[in-house]
């Protein structure tokens, strides 16, 4: 009983702190701080944002996350260290480290070499390695090879569109450095919410530029100045109040947690909504993610909403994040299906059809392995709790037969020690799998299931306090650290209260102790 008082009290502490912070927290991107080292060097907190850079470079030269997660930060923090190499009175270590990450990348981009679908790369990569390879050539240095996947042409007809004036569509203003010179002063740009653009502090000091820092009492300087951390580092999107009380109201209320929730928080979520639904964040435009998340958070907590704002989002056999996206969203429909199922009576024909017609989509979007991926997260954990735990709740046989798989996936991938990672053991993605094997088996409990989600929740017991690396997809990966606070508490809580794991809890945890 002390374990879960214990967890209440985190959970209450949480909730208090997120009602009386209006940004959300997240962690620092260096993809993000390596755009306001390039473009705004008189910003105050200039030296602080270097040194960030410089102590975030691993032993190979590189920055950034493993597999090819790697790129776009290594790619921001090398031409952001070049340029302030060249600065008079520039941090003398610059240079090194960018010679150190051009090193790397000549070693890593290839032609035929893939992209990680994060946002905004396939422009984002090609107009750094173009800044790169200037400079490679003014020194007589062979070039750097662009990967496959990048549009280069296109890129090159933003810049040509907004350089003429024209205005860009309303969810590129997150990426909009990438437009570069163009950028600056552009016209149709109109900061929101005390001077932010597109949710993106990169975004911001592009359209700014270093002239437009010097003032610190304009707005959007203000902001750039507020967002940054203590250690330099700067985040990869700010302010995303939304996203993160919306995904931390809704997981604790579908996991039975009695917290008091602010009214506050309650009429926040409802003041996000307009006619097309809830954005994340200030300067993003609305998305049927977010929504469906902020709908599903109001329907449990006793305020909901008609979700006839996601209607324009359904593509004909599943909801799209955005209209013309590229890569649909496993979790985006999984979090529509919770929203609708969560708002509409049972016996509304809208729920059924809807319900119908997501189940049978993520049902074909499974892998071979019973696993689900998503373009949101690095981690196939994280998609397939989302779809995993809405299709056990909302699916229908469609859902019964995923999940099952889904089970038996997680099964098979439980390292040694009780664990779950894609890579390497994290507490975030066991915090998925042990939430997953509860909810996902409640109507057909399985013993190996169980000693499974033991396992797990004796790992996150011995972890606790551990750092969670980034695993977010944005333009960099990153964690919403609030986020996945709660995912750990909610996975404990659930072990814990759950009548048939109460022993093997307390054997898991002795036998870990022992260790």
């Amino acid at each position: 009983m002390g374990s879960q008082d214990a967890l209440l009290g985190k959970a209450t502490a949480l909730v208090s702190e997120m009602a009386a912070d209006p940004w959300g927290q997240f962690s620092p991107s260096v993809y993000e701080t390596g755009r306001l080292v390039s473009f705004t060097p008189s910003l105050s907190g200039h030296t602080e944002r270097v040194t960030f850079l410089l102590r975030q470079q691993q032993p190979d030269g590189r920055w950034g996350g493993p597999g090819n997660y790697d790129i776009v930060p290594t790619l921001s923090a090398t031409e952001a260290l070049m340029r302030e190499s060249r600065r008079p009175g520039g941090d003398p270590g610059a240079a090194v480290a960018a010679e150190r990450g051009l090193q790397a990348l000549a070693k890593r981009l290839r032609p035929n070499g893939s992209l990680p679908d994060t946002v905004a790369v396939e422009i984002m990569v090609p107009g750094l390695v173009a800044d790169l390879n200037a400079h490679l050539e003014r020194h007589g240095r062979s070039p750097l090879p662009t990967p496959a996947g990048c549009y280069d042409d296109l890129l090159a007809h933003l810049r040509t569109a907004v350089a003429q004036g024209h205005a860009l569509p309303e969810k590129l203003l997150h990426s909009l450095e990438v437009i570069g010179e163009p950028a600056r002063a552009a016209s149709f740009v109109r900061p929101v919410h005390g001077g932010i653009v597109g949710c993106s502090p990169a975004a911001t000091a592009a359209w700014l530029g270093d002239e437009g820092v010097r003032d610190e009492q304009q707005p959007s300087v203000r902001y750039l100045l507020a967002v940054q951390g203590s250690g330099g580092g700067i985040p990869v999107a700010a302010p995303l109040a939304l996203f993160e009380r919306a995904w931390v109201l809704s997981t604790l209320a579908s996991a039975g947690i009695d917290v008091r929730v602010p009214r506050e928080l309650v009429n926040s979520l409802h003041a996000a909504f307009g006619a097309d639904g809830a954005a994340g964040g200030h300067g993003l435009p609305p998305d049927a993610d977010d929504t469906g998340t902020a709908l599903h958070a109001l329907a449990l907590l006793g305020s909901p909403r008609s979700p006839e704002c996601l209607r324009d989002y359904f593509t004909g056999d599943h909801f799209s994040c955005f209209p013309e996206e590229r890569t649909p969203s496993t979790s985006t429909n999984a979090h529509v299906l919770q929203a609708i199922g969560a708002s509409l009576a049972p016996d509304l024909p809208d729920r059924t059809r809807y319900a119908g017609i997501i189940a049978g989509w993520l049902a074909g979007q499974q892998e071979p392995d019973g696993s689900w991926r998503d373009k949101w997260h690095a981690s196939p954990y994280y998609a397939t709790a989302c779809c995993a735990t809405a299709l056990a709740e909302y699916g229908g046989e469609h859902g019964a037969r995923a999940v099952h798989r889904a089970v038996d996936w997680l099964l098979a991938t439980q390292r040694a020690d009780g664990s779950w990672g894609h890579w390497q053991s994290t507490v975030e993605e066991t915090a998925y799998a042990v939430r997953t094997l509860l909810r996902a088996t409640v109507s057909a409990p399985s013993e190996a299931a169980d000693l499974a989600a033991a396992r797990g929740s004796a790992y996150l017991a011995a972890a606790d306090g551990a750092e969670h690396p980034p695993l977010w997809h944005d333009k960099d990966l990153y964690t919403p650290l609030r986020i996945v606070e709660t995912e750990v508490l909610v996975a404990r809580y659930l072990a814990d209260t759950n009548p048939r794991l109460a022993s093997l809890v307390a054997d898991q945890v002795a036998r870990v102790d022992a260790r």
